[in-house]
């Protein structure tokens, strides 16, 4: 029980009000279970709830899955459970518990008395930087042993240790910190960047400068799909040698510049005509948001665009992976918010910026996008 409760309403009359009192009375769910015009959507309603009560239950088992190694032990042959038990020190009647739950999540299969991986456990192994986000999920899983603390605001948060890149650049010194960051984001970022180069052209673009843009994963895809296209890296000291490792490996050396230093405290470099924010304002509260936006405005040529690609909420649609998932990961992180592309587009809109679009995002929970251009000519009435 929490130590408040919101009051409740004074009633009045409505359909909700009738529907609500009606699908909640234990009366009506224990009729409609049986009726044969009704109990269809009662099972699946039920099927969901549950799904939400256990969700944390099956979090955790895929935790063990991926931490074990099982995926890729199961990948090209049945394997029993006694085998795998030996293989990771535990017991077989354990391994064999862990196998069934893996199995009702989809993503094992039964084969010849033994495991094997499914069409989902091979898609999840598919997909570049999941199984190292999972990982790292160890970490928000703690934070979220609380969430009426941490809505509250109540207590500190270990991913606010995880990510001390975004408090300024200063604490981002530590050789160790900047690799596990690093790590993770470049795992992450060729999906971001493939899904971003299918929302947006780069053709009639020269110059492409990319703000925070970690070991160069974006830059080195728009690098290979336009071959032409000179580019800028601009982020912290600290992960600049790795980006130029990753231009050297793709050929792009002649073409990227890589120039360090912080979005807060340093200026931003000049001669590009478009600019890339992925992944990067959701890391920050509004007011870093707004001066770093102004920065890149001021940076930017008279028709010069600017690219923001991130997860996003839904708005006035809420969305599992942006309202739920993305929502909670910020907060935790204590210096950022997952925002609406109706949000950014309006923090765009203040800084200056015209011709907002936002294209159709092919996986939302990957990235969605907002693009946008410096006017030709200064708007002398926002002045």
């Amino acid at each position: 029980m929490t130590d408040a409760a919101v009051p409740a309403p004074v009633p009045r009359f409505g359909w909700r009000r009738w529907r609500n009192r009606k699908l909640g009375s234990p009366a009506f769910q224990s009729w409609a279970s049986r009726n044969p015009l009704t109990r269809g959507r009662v099972r699946r309603d039920g099927e969901r709830l549950f799904g939400l009560v256990s969700g944390f239950v099956q979090s955790q088992v895929l935790f063990a899955v991926v931490e074990l190694d099982l995926l890729a032990a199961t990948r090209d042959a049945p394997r029993p459970a006694s085998e795998l038990a030996a293989a990771v020190g535990m017991t077989p009647d354990r391994m064999e518990l862990l196998c069934h739950a893996v199995t009702a999540l989809g993503l094992f299969e039964r084969v010849r008395g033994g495991y094997q991986l499914a069409p989902l456990g091979a898609a999840l192994l598919g997909v570049p930087g999941l199984t190292e986000m999972i990982l790292h999920h160890e970490v928000f899983y703690r934070d979220m042993s609380d969430p009426v603390a941490l809505l509250r605001g109540a207590r500190e948060t270990e991913l606010a240790g995880f990510w001390p890149y975004v408090f300024g650049a200063g604490s981002a010194d530590d050789p160790a910190v900047a690799d596990r960051y690093s790590r993770l984001m470049s795992e992450s970022q060729a999906l971001v960047a493939e899904d971003t180069l299918r929302m947006v052209r780069f053709d009639g673009v020269g110059h492409l400068l990319d703000i925070g843009g970690g070991t160069g994963a974006f830059l080195a895809a728009v690098g290979a799909a336009y071959p032409d296209l000179k580019t800028t890296l601009f982020d912290l000291p600290a992960v600049v040698p790795a980006a130029q490792a990753r231009f050297e490996r793709a050929g792009m050396a002649a073409r990227a510049t890589l120039v360090p230093g912080s979005f807060r405290d340093d200026p931003l470099p000049r001669g590009a005509d478009a600019v890339s924010l992925v992944r990067v304002l959701y890391d920050h509260a509004d007011d870093t948001v707004r001066a770093l936006l102004a920065k890149v405005f001021a940076a930017l040529p008279p028709g010069g665009r600017l690219i923001v690609s991130e997860p996003m909420t839904g708005g006035d649609a809420p969305c599992l992976a942006g309202d739920v998932y993305f929502a909670f990961y910020c907060m935790a992180m204590q210096t950022g918010r997952a925002r609406s592309a109706a949000q950014i587009s309006a923090l765009l809109a203040e800084a200056g910026f015209a011709e907002i679009e936002v294209p159709h995002a092919p996986r939302p929970f990957i990235a969605s996008v907002v693009t946008a251009r410096k006017p030709a000519k200064p708007d002398t009435e926002s002045v």
